[in-house]
């Protein structure tokens, strides 16, 4: 388990109510994210998962309850402050990657360094050895309509996590690909986010992927029901 102890959570949201037109989607949902750990939200389809994520990533607002980032209230943040924190302190993965298609791997692995003013020679230096990290030599010119799932999925990681991000969001990283790309997907997630640090709050329906973190919560109708579970986790 990792083991990183900090005063109180990284991230923290209370008592979220969410619904998307009539239907609700979160029912008082609670849960906290301490630095530098891995958790896994975990249920079935339609509980809610990534709703929950999208209110702690700042990418929604919730209709009731409260998200604190270090000590800043996220859902009374204006977008463009939220814009700024996911460009620098958060990292953002869905389950289909969503790369811009008309860029090359290296590129979009590039372009978050881009928005916040690196020149673009180190960006694409530093894009490249995190393609390089991720297990994605050789792709770097290849364009999203080129790469496999696996590939795509693997520059998608790189990209969330370029910026050197608190906290990286991971929605069903692993729901579009074949056993053995979500095991090498998450092994080198897991990896990544321990040796630097980064928290990670992951959504996902597969028991495999849910193994690689360090702490599971459970949710069911919109709460969460089960937490703090502790996992074995893979190496």
């Amino acid at each position: 388990m990792n083991n990183a102890a900090t005063p109180g959570p990284l991230l923290a949201a209370r008592d979220l109510v969410k619904a998307h037109g009539r239907t609700p989607a979160l029912r008082g949902a609670s849960l906290d994210l301490r630095a530098g750990e891995i958790l896994a939200v975990t249920g079935a389809s339609g509980s809610g998962k990534s709703t929950l994520l999208h209110c702690m990533a700042g990418i929604v607002r919730p209709d009731r309850g409260s998200v604190t980032y270090g000590g800043q209230r996220l859902d009374r943040l204006p977008e463009k402050r939220l814009s700024e924190l996911r460009r620098t302190d958060f990292g953002v993965v869905f389950q289909f990657g969503q790369l811009i298609p008309e860029l090359t791997a290296l590129d979009n692995v590039a372009l978050p360094l881009l928005l916040a003013g690196t020149p673009r020679s180190r960006a694409r230096e530093r894009a490249g050895e995190w393609l390089e990290r991720f297990g994605a030599r050789g792709q770097e010119e290849l364009r999203p309509g080129e790469m496999s799932g696996g590939q795509a999925q693997r520059t998608a990681l790189a990209r969330a996590l370029v910026t050197g991000p608190k906290v990286v969001f991971a929605d069903e990283p692993t729901g579009a690909l074949d056993s053995l790309a979500g095991e090498q997907v998450m092994t080198a997630l897991a990896h990544t986010a321990r040796e630097s640090g980064t928290a990670v709050l992951l959504i996902t329906h597969d028991a495999r992927t849910a193994a690689y973190a360090d702490r599971e919560a459970s949710l069911h109708d919109g709460t969460v029901v089960t937490e703090d579970t502790v996992l074995e986790v893979t190496p």
